[in-house]
């Protein structure tokens, strides 16, 4: 007797970090998707979506290291890497590629500076940093300094679920071309 083992529906597709939409939703233009994406910015999030023309993709995701109301906050919590994911559409199939880069940041001053390793990394990654610190705060009083967490699923979850929602597919590309 053979013992087969079946794998559930779209288990190899999270394996291989696939995200599909809903049966049944039709998709919508690359350019309508585009502003969607965008359209996730806010204010009150630590990351943002932009052009991705510098990096020669369609958008680009990242922390808002560099952001001068940001980057102080990513100073405090000691931050030593910088996160982004590369997307490119591929209207034909309704699918958008995309592969995550990850660069080391310094402090110099306060500043971010960013570099890219030559061990750098690109492909998929979860990356979850968190911390807390107590010490004695500006009016004398011993209190919490800052309390921080940033989990990639926060930039990646809204980033497919808009995707899917368009009804196209997020594919997650970790060797070969973007």
């Amino acid at each position: 007797m053979a013992v087969v083992f079946t794998a559930p529906m779209g288990f190899l597709d999270r394996l291989k970090g696939t995200s599909k939409p809903d049966p049944g939703v039709a998709p919508v233009p690359p350019e309508q998707l585009y502003h969607m994406l965008l359209g996730l910015n806010r204010p009150t999030a630590p990351w943002g979506v932009r052009s991705g023309a510098p990096e020669g993709v369609d958008l680009v995701a990242e922390w808002k290291i560099v952001d001068a109301s940001w980057y102080e906050i990513f100073a405090k919590a000691h931050l030593e890497r910088a996160y982004k994911v590369l997307m490119r559409f591929d209207p034909p199939t309704t699918t958008v590629r995309a592969t995550d880069q990850e660069w080391m940041v310094e402090w110099e001053a306060g500043v971010p500076q960013l570099s890219l390793q030559a061990s750098g990394f690109r492909g998929q990654k979860t990356e979850v940093s968190f911390g807390t610190a107590y010490a004695f705060t500006e009016t004398g009083q011993y209190g919490e300094v800052y309390n921080y967490r940033f989990n990639s699923s926060e930039l990646k979850t809204p980033l497919k679920a808009t995707i899917n929602g368009a009804g196209w597919t997020y594919q997650a590309v970790a060797f070969g071309k973007l």
